[in-house]
């Protein structure tokens, strides 16, 4: 079987398409990156991309008009490179309801909370402003319900009473760059599939091994 090609959007820093950069060259990995898209030209994660020789592309959002001309421009970037599966990583941009219908089913994201709670931004503030013992990261397949679509997986972590914003965003990324290559390995061992009432069943895999613990 062929390994998945994958598409990955990103808007900044880029260190979970480095998480999935590293995985997808690991040898026999399912899956690899075809291109990486950014809406800014000085996202840093261009730059990972280039040391692992994937193609990039940037289609900045302030050329476009509206959210759907730029949403077009960067799904013809995509299905031009064989894009089967796109990833969402740290991609600051809200779409218009035509991408996720075009790419209904086949575009993932990952999320810093313990979704359904916490959406939106500033995640980790909410967090810790409601007294959670416990939060994470979900990865999600994206809908036009903002941070809403059906959940593949999730990695908890605890919260700290001493947390600040930044030391509990930095555990919860560490869990992100753990969380994401696994379920991105699913999906390119075609595991992955949407049940009834939007339940997502990963095949040959326990329920329980699409929830981790990371203290």
């Amino acid at each position: 079987m062929a390994p998945l090609k994958v598409g990955v959007l990103i808007s900044g820093r880029g260190s979970n398409l480095l998480a999935l950069l590293e995985a997808c060259a690991t040898p026999g990995f399912p899956a690899t990156i075809a291109l990486v898209v950014s809406n800014r030209t000085d996202a840093g994660g261009l730059a990972h991309a280039a040391r692992f020789g994937v193609p990039t592309a940037v289609v900045p959002h302030r050329d476009h008009a509206d959210r759907e001309s730029f949403d077009r421009a960067v799904s013809a970037a995509l299905e031009a490179a064989g894009v089967e599966l796109v990833c969402l990583a740290g991609f600051m941009r809200i779409f218009s309801p035509w991408f996720p219908t075009r790419w209904a089913d086949r575009i993932i994201n990952i999320h810093p909370s313990l979704l359904p709670s916490f959406k939106g931004m500033h995640v980790q503030q909410q967090a810790i402003a409601s007294g959670v013992r416990v939060s994470g990261a979900t990865v999600h397949f994206v809908t036009n319900d903002l941070d809403g679509g059906p959940i593949v997986a999730q990695a908890a972590v605890p919260v700290h009473p001493d947390d600040s914003v930044e030391t509990l965003s930095a555990r919860i990324l560490k869990a992100e760059h753990d969380l994401y290559p696994l379920v991105l390995r699913w999906f390119g061992e075609r595991r992955v599939r949407l049940a009834a009432a939007n339940r997502v069943v990963i095949d040959g895999v326990a329920a329980d091994a699409a929830v981790l613990w990371r203290p």
